[in-house]
């Protein structure tokens, strides 16, 4: 047979593969959005918004549900994929670490980042979780510019997508906290830009670039700041129609500086140690974020390319309002209620600007927040205060009076002790101090237990006590005690609240997912934060950040 008619023989044989049968699709089960030609690339999203809430609460989700709009938070329950049970898995649970584990599936026992601050051992002081003294401010004061990430000892979901496109994905941090922006944008963003209350401007740091751009330049001259706080904060509706929270007028609330009394209205300006400070603590320091958001968006050109690029936002006025006036306050559920139209308008503003089904949204929280402990005892709950600093001066008093050993408590944060574990070596005192804080400091009003970190192998304490305890430990940088409140007690004043502990209230975080590949609907099976960025490496088709513990949540996609 000659070579022609061979030829024929073989295209004639394998017309019915080519032809006469359908061919499968690499994107099976998947939906239509995931993009046109998957047969020739991996489909993925224009563009990955993850959004970090400071200090919301999962049931802020559905507290003022019925007040919501349908275009922001029922928006997001109708269209998206809510992980109704999604915990924390560590603790302390504070916004740094909270930041890093959503980004890095890690924990802090892993990722490094232990709190807001610690005690340095190496330095003999505190350390600031993104502080760098190498970096130098551009744009804004010199003090809240010298940050970076180089603290974060892991990489992170948007470090991966850099790596994984070689670095031709472009990855942008927001946020008025500087560690809001620059821990989710990791170490190889292309630019994290945080608040400078001192000058009111958009700042970033000599890491990312030498001056900003012109963009950024021209948003810092429309002085919305300036705007922003020279009208007092009114609420959105009638105050009496905020049924859903406590009289506007109470004791245990934190009052703005210059004013006698809690109760709206809230005069901004002049108010602040500083000239724009004041507004990262009204709802109008979220607006603020979200319309540098856009600007960044535009200023990038992110979603443009062809590649999937990522944009991380964090809202940290939340946080400034939950500490201040506590979750059951009218400021808190105005806060709400404001921000519920702001994520409206940026949804609408994603649609027109990327495409509708061409971006993936997430939304969570770097940690809940307590009650302050007026509120629970005025409605007859248990609660209550307890005061580090007091209890370190006690013990260091009573463990100078039995050992002879002066300050052997070098240092307190995060519900952390830090010992001078050198000195007590050399004095053959180390074993006999930690048993004696481990004894005498459940003596303490509100104290439940205290943790020698070393031991917490041999430690019996009940679940999820001990996993978080464990996961919120790093050898390096922890301190060696932890001391462990009754639930409703914190660290703080008589007025507003905090968070910290290892309790729901602390650990239940809202998730939810919208967007470019998600299904609607909801799971109640138990999810963890260290879940987020395995989740986006699986839609995305890339590795996993370098620490990660997490696991996807395969109910999210199709």
């Amino acid at each position: 047979m000659s070579r022609i008619k061979m030829l024929a023989v073989f295209l004639l044989m394998a017309a019915p593969v080519a032809f006469g049968q359908k061919a499968t699709s690499p994107t099976k089960g998947f939906p239509p959005n995931y993009g046109k030609k998957a047969e020739n690339h991996v489909a993925r999203p224009k563009l990955v918004v993850g959004m970090v809430v400071d200090q919301m609460r999962w049931d802020f989700l559905y507290r003022y549900y019925d007040r919501y709009t349908n275009d922001g938070f029922k928006r997001l329950i109708s269209e998206g994929f809510s992980c109704e049970n999604t915990l924390i898995p560590y603790t302390p649970t504070i916004t740094a670490c909270g930041h890093t584990c959503a980004y890095t599936g890690s924990v802090p026992a892993i990722h490094g980042i232990i709190g807001n601050n610690w005690y340095d051992r190496n330095t003999g002081r505190s350390m600031y979780c993104t502080e760098d003294s190498d970096a130098t401010s551009v744009g804004g004061s010199d003090a809240a510019g010298r940050m970076s990430p180089k603290n974060m000892l892991t990489t992170t979901i948007t470090d991966e997508l850099r790596i994984a496109t070689n670095f031709r994905s472009k990855t942008v941090g927001v946020a008025i906290k500087d560690r809001g922006a620059i821990l989710p944008a990791g170490h190889t963003a292309n630019a994290a830009y945080w608040f400078d209350g001192v000058t009111g401007n958009m700042i970033t740091s000599n890491f990312y670039m030498n001056e900003l751009p012109a963009w950024a330049n021209a948003f810092n001259r429309r002085q919305l700041p300036r705007e922003y706080i020279s009208k007092p904060w009114t609420t959105l509706y009638p105050v009496d129609t905020y049924v859903q929270s406590t009289a506007d007028e109470k004791p245990y609330e934190g009052k703005f500086k210059g004013q006698d009394n809690t109760s709206f209205p809230h005069e901004l300006a002049g108010t602040a140690g500083n000239a724009f400070g004041i507004l990262a603590s009204s709802p109008l320091g979220n607006t603020y974020t979200l319309e540098f958001a856009k600007a960044a968006l535009e200023g990038h050109e992110l979603g443009k390319g062809p590649l999937t690029d990522f944009l991380a936002v964090s809202l940290s006025s939340t946080d400034y309002i939950g500490h201040q006036h506590g979750p059951n306050s009218v400021e808190t559920e105005d806060a709400y209620l404001r921000l519920d139209k702001d994520l409206g308008a940026f949804f609408k503003y994603l649609d027109q600007k990327v495409g509708k089904g061409q971006w993936l949204f997430f939304i969570t929280a770097d940690h809940g927040v307590a009650h302050v402990p007026g509120f629970m005892q005025e409605n007859r709950m248990h609660a209550g205060l307890w005061d580090d600093g007091a209890m370190v001066k006690a013990m260091n008093a009573a463990i100078e009076q039995e050992f002879g050993f002066k300050k052997a408590i070098i240092s307190s944060y995060n519900y952390q002790f830090w010992l001078d574990n050198e000195g007590l070596i050399k004095a053959g005192k180390l074993a006999d101090v930690k048993a004696f804080i481990l004894r005498e400091g459940l003596k303490y009003p509100g104290v439940s237990n205290i943790v020698d970190h070393h031991a917490l192998g041999s430690t019996a304490l009940p679940d999820p006590q001990h996993g978080m305890l464990t996961n919120g430990y790093n050898v390096l940088r922890s301190g060696d005690i932890m001391v462990m409140l009754q639930p409703g007690w914190f660290d703080g004043g008589k007025t507003g609240t905090t968070h910290g502990q290892w309790n729901p209230y602390d650990a239940h975080i809202p998730l939810v997912w919208m967007g470019w590949g998600v299904k609607p609907g909801k799971t109640n099976r138990t999810t963890h934060m260290t879940d987020i960025a395995p989740t986006v490496a699986a839609m995305l088709r890339i590795q996993m950040p370098s620490g990660n513990v997490g696991h996807p949540i395969t109910e999210v996609s199709h």
